[in-house]
């Protein structure tokens, strides 16, 4: 018998979204020339696809948590910075959830790009092969 979920991604991304700030394009990259760090959360298998964007630091999902934490081997020095943080997916669910997790962990201030990299480019914000 399937075991059954009680809490979805639905409803997780309902929470997220709930808590977490949802930038456009154009907010997001207003921020980020005023300071903010753009994490681009996409798997790297997206970014030779789809392409970057330029100054965006690389984090991949499945790394974020170990990645933020100062006392975890994999830590990154950007995360270490005192700075606003804004994070970025494919179409902004994983970004979401992101930036919920790293505001638990207690990055601040944190926000995400609503719609993601598709938004983004469709805004006509700057992408790099």
């Amino acid at each position: 018998m399937p075991q059954t979920i009680t809490r979805g991604f639905k409803l997780l991304l309902e929470e997220a979204n709930a808590r977490v700030e949802t930038l456009t394009p154009q907010d997001a990259q207003r921020r980020i020339a005023e300071g903010a760090l753009l994490v681009d959360v996409r798997d790297p298998r997206e970014l030779e696809r789809e392409g970057r964007i330029p100054g965006a630091f690389h984090c991949p999902r499945g790394m974020l948590e170990f990645w933020i934490d100062p006392e975890s081997p994999y830590f990154k020095p950007p995360f270490g910075e005192d700075r606003p943080f804004i994070f970025l997916c494919a179409g902004g669910w994983r970004s979401a959830l992101s930036a919920a997790t790293a505001q638990d962990m207690g990055l601040d201030p944190v926000a995400h790009v609503g719609g993601g990299f598709k938004a983004w480019k469709d805004a006509g914000g700057p992408v790099e092969a």
